[in-house]
């Protein structure tokens, strides 16, 4: 997408308010041709990491650009910076509100208070939090996944491939949301082998969410493990992956991307150490959101992206998984029927 030259002398000035409380590079695009530029102005919040992480947010990235390219809306955009005061994410987002974006997409739920907040400020303006239930309001959206469900099924590869019958996981930061990634990665493991051996670490906690963006701590958290006899680490940990990556190379051993498929995105140097990802389809969810704003509605209330939606599933890249497919899709059968409860805890 090419970036559009800022004209209008309100939009200049957004963009540097914006790039004076988001610390990412901002940036304002439109289609590229083939569909009628729309009215409609995206902004969008990212959490720590930003666009480049190869994870979360550029999953919510792709499905804006998507949106843009599709339906020739504007966009723009602003990160988080680690260790920021609940108050800069409320002044990102006023700052959009300000500047005519609507709606405005906030990427994680360390935005949840933010948009709880600004949102009452502004009820003609539309917000969407992702991967937050809590911030409530009729003009706030909240999408949302079933992580455990995705993170049960690359358990049971993880305890399916295993040659040591020990594995592991890195959380970035120690909150419910990822917890259940944790619950589900465990519970598919102990579906498969109900000894198997997991160790478990978080690299940061509440309200310290650096723990979503440090690779040093995620290759030092995910060594440890190799040292300790693990062959396979599942991480849910943002950028900090790249360092379980590494750690799984310098190792010999494997790793287990999440939200998109990592194999893909990665460095190229470790992506052959990637044998799954847990697939969280952020970029669909935002994609069908501002399908429905383009269609002139703006949702409200909670909607759940799990495995019987195909919100969350599991990588197939590389060729990794193919010998044990069949037994995969098996359990992803047993949890749409119900004949399989994930746990979420």
């Amino acid at each position: 997408m090419r970036r559009m030259t800022r004209t209008a002398a309100l939009l200049s000035a957004a963009a540097l308010m914006l790039s004076a409380c988001g610390g990412g590079d901002d940036s304002e695009s439109g289609s590229e041709g083939g569909s009628a530029a729309s009215d409609v102005k995206v902004g969008m919040a990212y959490d720590v990491g930003g666009r480049g992480d190869q994870s979360f947010n550029d999953s919510a990235a792709a499905g804006m650009d998507q949106a843009v390219k599709e339906f020739g809306m504007a966009s723009q955009e602003s990160e988080a910076k680690d260790g920021e005061a609940e108050s800069a994410r409320e002044e990102r987002l006023r700052t959009f509100a300000d500047a005519g974006y609507d709606p405005i997409i906030a990427v994680g739920f360390a935005y949840s208070g933010a948009v709880a907040k600004v949102a009452k400020e502004y009820p003609d303006s539309h917000f969407a939090i992702i991967d937050d239930e809590a911030a409530k309001g009729d003009n706030i959206a909240n999408l949302v996944f079933a992580e455990e469900q995705g993170s049960f099924l690359v358990g049971a590869a993880a305890a399916l491939k295993t040659k040591k019958n020990h594995i592991g996981f890195v959380g970035g930061v120690e909150t419910p949301l990822i917890q259940k990634f944790e619950a589900g990665y465990s519970a598919g493991a102990k579906q498969v082998k109900p000894d198997i051996k997991i160790d478990s670490v978080y690299l940061t906690q509440p309200p310290d969410f650096s723990g979503f963006g440090d690779p040093a701590k995620g290759q030092t958290a995910a060594q440890g493990m190799y040292d300790d006899g693990a062959d396979i680490v599942f991480h849910a940990a943002g950028g900090s992956g790249g360092g379980v990556f590494q750690a799984a190379a310098d190792s010999g051993a494997k790793a287990i991307g999440v939200d998109a498929d990592q194999y893909k995105t990665a460095d190229p140097k470790v992506k052959k150490v990637i044998m799954t990802s847990m697939l969280k389809n952020v970029d669909v969810a935002v994609h069908e959101y501002l399908t429905q704003v383009n269609d002139g509605k703006f949702p409200s209330g909670l909607t759940r992206y799990d495995l019987k939606v195909d919100g969350v599933g599991y990588s197939k890249s590389g060729g990794f998984v193919d010998d044990i497919e069949d037994k995969l899709e098996g359990y992803k059968k047993q949890i749409i029927d119900g004949d399989i409860k994930v746990p979420t805890s």
